[in-house]
């Protein structure tokens, strides 16, 4: 198998037909992957960089899905940010449904929407996605790249795969042993084919006029990127 180059095989996720029960074992799933393979804390490290140690903080997660991850800034960041509120987005209904009915203890609020049609009379302080950028080709996420630039205050950060062997086998090899989810056990790997190099992502920020940005990597074969307004 050749990594050298994206693959642009369309995930089952993406379709338009998948069961609701189906979604919701896909995201119980993709949550358990992300907190125990490391993935949540990609994303605690990304919207640490950019709170600043601020006191009101408005966070907007793009592609939210079942909301875990401003879930898990929330249980990390309440009462260190004391005035902190979400807005999740995602174009599925069933995705915002499982958001809509986690305990939140912040205020929460969530849209079916396409983050393009998103329109903030104030932008949020910070915009962020998680596995999200994958699913989309060089010239779409560049207008993504753009669009998060230009409606952030403080700036946005991404959290999403490398795509390498190692990242590939591995999660081929755990799906395949333990998932139950047909979604998961098809998607997962075929993410990490969908998935970037860091010269990759750097060629499409410099394509976005974004120049002043940070790559890191991080385990378990994820890509940190933060951009500062």
């Amino acid at each position: 198998m050749d990594y050298s180059f994206r693959s642009y095989q369309m995930e089952l996720l993406d379709g338009t037909e998948v069961p609701a029960a189906d979604i919701r074992r896909n995201l119980y799933e993709l949550e358990k992957i992300n907190r125990q393979l490391g993935g949540h804390a990609v994303t605690l490290k990304g919207f640490s960089q950019l709170a600043n140690h601020l006191k009101k903080i408005q966070v907007c997660e793009i592609g939210c899905g079942g909301g875990d991850n401003m879930k898990v800034i929330e249980n990390e960041f309440t009462g260190k940010v004391p005035d902190l509120t979400f807005l999740g987005v995602d174009i599925n209904p069933d995705c915002i449904s499982v958001a809509e009915n986690l305990k939140w203890r912040s205020p929460a609020r969530f849209l079916v929407n396409d983050y393009k049609k998103v329109k903030f009379e104030s932008g949020p302080d910070i915009i962020f996605c998680s596995l999200f950028c994958h699913h989309f080709n060089e010239s779409s996420l560049v207008e993504m790249f753009r669009w998060m630039y230009e409606n952030s205050k403080l700036g946005f950060f991404i959290n999403d795969l490398h795509r390498h062997p190692l990242a590939y086998h591995s999660i081929r090899i755990l799906t395949f042993l333990f998932s139950k989810s047909y979604l998961v056990k098809h998607d997962a790997p075929l993410s990490v084919l969908r998935g970037f190099k860091k010269k990759e992502l750097e060629a499409l920020l410099i394509r976005a006029g974004i120049t002043q940005f940070t790559i890191q990597w991080k385990w378990a074969f994820r890509w940190l990127i933060v951009v500062h307004r």
